[in-house]
């Protein structure tokens, strides 16, 4: 064996060699090789028969009287029969045949040392704990263990059993040896000694297979405590075993089951459809784009100076008394501007965005750029550059807040110095509002809701303020000289009062009698400045747009209905409208020094007004009010048909801009380019414990008929309803609902 010396003196053991081919040997053995022990007896090594199932040969043994070494057996041979020659040892003579379990099967791993210097083989069996309720540490063995019984040690016979093999408790006491093994698989054994090892826990507390060993009754008749979970009992158990159809268990199973299957179906299907209709809603009060952000409107302060109230605002301008009556306002959206750099294109700001269009509607010259508007030195700065560009000679700029902040009633004021000098005229810088139904530059989204602002079911909802035959015949001659002396060349409101009940376009809301509320785009001025020609004077014009129109385009400027508050700065504008709007306006001299080339200083602009019929409407320049109309000087109209007229009802949204246009004015050689729109801030107020902002509150919401009708909203190239491909919803003063 490998590591092994057979000629090494203080042999104790006798191991048989690995079977091998050898000369002469026709069973293909090795040649017998002898080892001499203490004793001087020789011991031989053999292998088992060829083709002969080998397993474990019994050879412990165990001297109780006699405490030196047991002498060696003598050599082993095999039999004719097939099997091993019985175990022998000085302490007997007698022999018999032993055919050992052919199942049973160690490995030999080596060699160890014992405590007297002996070689001991290393043994490892190849199962675990033997059937017979013991182990041997070290081995496990295939098979259970042979039947072998332990005779009286003091008659010195050895035979293998649970007792022999338990190693000595004090290391001196017996003499103990493991009996030899064989291998069934390599064709070898070994036989070797060992003494004083300690026991193994699994020799301390392993446990025999059979019960009976454990003290446990195992007879049939023997009663458990747990028999009556097993033996069933006819009397006991009749009431379970009822099979009738209504019985009580079989209800109670029933019914468990159907309230288990009930919560089921609450849970992931009736709790859904219940939290459907009965959650509301996000709404786009304050939201960004079509979102919105909560239903109170209220958007929360975020990172970054994006709150509605910009964090550079002075506490001063907090709060605001009303430039009408006098009662406190309080600041609900501030943009200071104080941020350089800053960029407006789309989803670059929550509260603006520049357009990037050409804007037809007004016959402007310039291209509209997000890369014109920025901020700098603590201003929004809009430009207008003499370049090519889009196949046009300017590039200005049109910022707004359309769809994402809006106001309905308060007070919008801005901080600005105007572009150019006071004294040179062609530039078209503009502050205003619209309603969000309309988009600003998007020409489909305004058709036939700009500038309305009506609620009534009459004539004025009609195209061309006309009834089909042509009546009345006020509306179609004597007014706008331009166009032959018609009055309206509008194509009717889109969303009026008068819309069918049926229809399922309307955005609403409807009234308590079923009938739609009239909903529109329109527009308030707080300046569009101009320069005289002749006298070379800077003024704004401060003003409001309307429609159905009156007759001649004259409203009720009577002094009940107007104030001009100072008639040296400011007075009406001569210019009342024509066949596409009508205006109510104020001419409104200017600091000549707040012009970006003429002083550069800023001047406070802007409106307060208060929604409804009996609404109005009050202009400020220079920090105070300029001029007030009231809601009635756009009352009905006997001549022209037209209903009362509403200052505003609907959530407006900011716009500021810079072009430049003939269609406004004269345009001077001597403009000087680039030229810039400066605006220091932007402030909004409203009456304290009445704000309403918001570009989608319940009472004139927007969101679903700007997100069915979308296209309308973001393609400028669609510049009318009937080019988007959509229709007019009927009319039931002239359709039939």
């Amino acid at each position: 064996m490998k590591g092994r010396n057979p000629h090494a003196p203080q042999r104790r053991a006798l191991y048989l060699s690995q079977p091998a081919s050898a000369a002469g040997d026709t069973r293909g053995t090795k040649p017998v090789n002898s080892a001499t022990d203490v004793t001087g007896a020789s011991s031989s090594f053999l292998s088992p028969p060829p083709h002969q199932p080998l397993s474990r040969i019994p050879m412990s043994y165990k001297r109780v009287r006699d405490r030196s070494p047991p002498p060696l057996p003598p050599p082993i041979t095999s039999d004719s029969r097939g099997g091993y020659p019985p175990f022998t040892s000085a302490a007997t003579s007698s022999s018999s045949f032993v055919s050992a379990p052919p199942q049973l099967g160690y490995l030999n791993r080596g060699h160890r040392s014992n405590q007297d210097g002996l070689e001991v083989p290393l043994l490892s069996p190849t199962r675990g704990p033997n059937h017979s309720g013991f182990g041997i540490r070290g081995f496990t063995g295939r098979g259970p263990e042979p039947p072998y019984s332990s005779s009286n040690p003091s008659s010195g016979q050895i035979t293998p059993s649970a007792e022999l093999l338990r190693p000595p408790l004090d290391g001196k006491s017996d003499f103990e040896s493991v009996g030899k093994l064989v291998d069934s698989q390599h064709g070898y054994a070994s036989l070797g000694t060992q003494s004083a090892f300690k026991p193994a826990i699994t020799e301390k507390f392993a446990l025999s297979a059979d019960p009976s060993r454990w003290g446990t009754e195992t007879a049939p008749n023997f009663p458990e405590a747990d028999d009556d979970l097993h033996n069933p009992d006819p009397k006991r158990d009749r009431w379970v075993d009822n099979v009738a159809l209504y019985s009580t268990r079989g209800l109670l199973n029933v019914g468990c089951l159907m309230l288990m299957a009930t919560g089921v179906f609450a849970l992931f299907a009736g709790y859904p459809i219940i939290a459907h209709f009965t959650h509301a809603g996000m709404g786009t009060n304050g939201g960004y784009n079509l979102g919105g952000i909560n239903d109170t409107g209220q958007i929360p302060e975020m990172p970054g100076n994006f709150g509605l109230i910009d964090k550079d605002t002075p506490k001063s301008a907090y709060t605001k008394s009303s430039y009408t009556y006098g009662q406190e306002y309080e600041l609900v959206f501030s943009d200071e501007f104080n941020v350089d750099g800053r960029t407006f294109y789309p989803g670059d700001d929550p509260y603006w965005e520049a357009v990037d269009l050409h804007y037809w509607q007004t016959n402007n010259l310039e291209w509209y750029d997000p890369a014109a508007v920025t901020t700098k030195g603590g201003n929004l700065v809009i430009t207008l550059s003499q370049k090519p560009t889009h196949g046009l000679n300017y590039e200005g700029g049109l910022l707004s807040s359309w769809n994402k902040f809006c106001f309905t009633g308060g007070i919008l004021e801005v901080n600005a110095t105007l572009p150019g000098a006071s004294d040179v005229e062609g530039l078209w810088p503009a502050v205003w509002a619209m309603g969000n139904l309309g988009r600003a530059g998007y020409g489909a989204s305004l058709d036939g809701l700009w500038p309305y602002s009506y609620d009534s079911c009459d004539v004025g909802t009609l195209p061309n303020q006309t009834y089909p035959d042509g009546t009345p015949v006020a509306n179609t001659q004597g007014n706008d000289p331009h166009n032959g002396g018609a009055l309206s060349y509008l194509p009717g409101q889109r969303l009026s009062a008068c819309t069918c009940e049926s229809d399922t376009t309307h955005p609403g809301p409807k009234k308590s009698d079923g009938s739609w509320t009239g909903r529109a785009a329109p527009e308030i001025d707080v300046l569009e400045a101009t320069v005289n020609s002749k006298t070379h004077i800077g003024h704004v014009s401060q003003s409001a747009q309307w429609a159905p129109f009156d007759h001649q385009y004259h409203w009720d400027n009577s002094s009940s209905n107007v104030d001009f508050y100072d008639p040296d700065k400011a007075v009406p504008n001569p210019y009342v409208g024509g066949v596409f709007q009508q205006a109510a306006s104020g001419l409104v001299l200017t600091n000549q020094n707040c012009y970006e080339l003429s002083g550069g200083c800023a001047s406070i602009y802007g409106f307060e007004y208060q929604p409804g019929a009996d609404g109005f409407i009050t202009w400020i320049s220079e920090g105070v009010k300029s001029w007030t109309m009231m809601g009635a000087g756009v009352g009905p109209d006997t001549i022209s048909g037209a209903g009362q007229r509403l200052v505003s009802e609907e959530p407006m949204y900011v716009i500021l801009n810079l072009g430049i246009s003939p269609n406004f004015g004269p345009i001077s050689e001597d403009l000087q380019f680039p030229a810039h729109f400066l605006i220091d801030y932007v402030r909004v107020y409203q009456p304290k414990g009445a704000e309403n902002i918001g570009c989608n509150p319940p009472d004139h919401p927007t969101q679903d008929y700007i997100s069915r009708y979308v296209d309308a909203y973001n393609n400028a190239n669609l510049t009318t309803w009937e080019q988007y491909g959509q229709v007019m919803p009927q009319n039931k003063l002239v359709d039939q609902c």
